[in-house]
């Protein structure tokens, strides 16, 4: 059971990725935009536990990368096609279909990367599905128009080159598998019964954290037109 704990992890997230799926189909999009929500949890919690008891595997490496397309992938671009992207016709279902396989290009990028990094090479496919969630549930609030171009915008950063702080070689305690049953029904309540304000907090997190992307692009082409400025202006002194 010990060495299977990740691994059930998750599955948990690929199961709340399904039923992410199957609420949308019935218009429940906003439902299905809390499950998408609680699966951040569970994969979080399954590479931390597996690192935490030395149970990592390639096996769990590729069952992570699997749920994370349906779960993060597959479940918020349909979402986002129930909110806003069926109107639009065939360009709706271009980004719709974009965004999945924006992600399965970045996680196929990601498990072929060798050596331990500090930081991932675009934005990791969990935020961006939050993200794009957590727009759905607040879609009300931003104009229309606005949305498909987000939507292409994480696409786009996704399987682009801008780094993005990682978070996963910080420590879990070994114990952290005997409490994951208690977070996850603690995480659970809150969602039911706070999920307005869980939500805003998550998203206004995640919106940072892409944002952080772009924000770093941009400061690094401002360092390299300085510096060709000050290479130019040493070369006619």
């Amino acid at each position: 059971m010990r060495n299977s704990l990740a691994n059930l992890l998750t599955l948990l997230n690929l199961i709340l990725g399904m039923v992410s799926l199957m609420l949308s189909v019935q218009g429940s999009y906003e439902v299905a935009a809390l499950f998408v929500i609680v699966g951040m949890a569970f994969d979080g919690l399954d590479g931390r536990v597996a690192r935490a008891l030395g149970i990592s595997s390639e096996f769990g490496k590729q069952l992570d990368s699997l749920s994370d397309i349906v779960t993060f992938g597959i479940a918020p671009s349909i979402i986002m096609w129930d909110v806003v992207l069926r109107n639009l016709g065939v360009l709706g279902a271009f980004i719709a279909c974009a965004f999945p396989v924006a992600g399965a290009l970045r996680l196929a990028r990601f498990n072929v990367q060798t050596g331990q990094r500090h930081y991932f090479i675009g934005l990791p496919i969990t935020a961006a599905g939050g993200i794009l969630a957590t727009f759905a549930l607040y879609h009300g609030l931003i104009p229309t128009f606005w949305l498909p171009l987000l939507t292409l915008a994480l696409s786009y950063l996704m399987v682009s080159k801008t780094k993005y702080p990682n978070f996963k070689h910080l420590a879990v305690p070994r114990f952290a598998y005997v409490v994951v049953p208690f977070l996850a029904i603690v995480v659970a309540f809150v969602l039911i019964h706070h999920r307005n304000l869980v939500a805003r907090a998550i998203f206004i997190v995640l919106a940072l954290y892409g944002g952080y992307g772009v924000w770093y692009d941009l400061h690094m082409i401002r360092k390299r037109r300085a510096r060709r400025r000050d290479a130019y202006g040493s070369t006619h002194e």
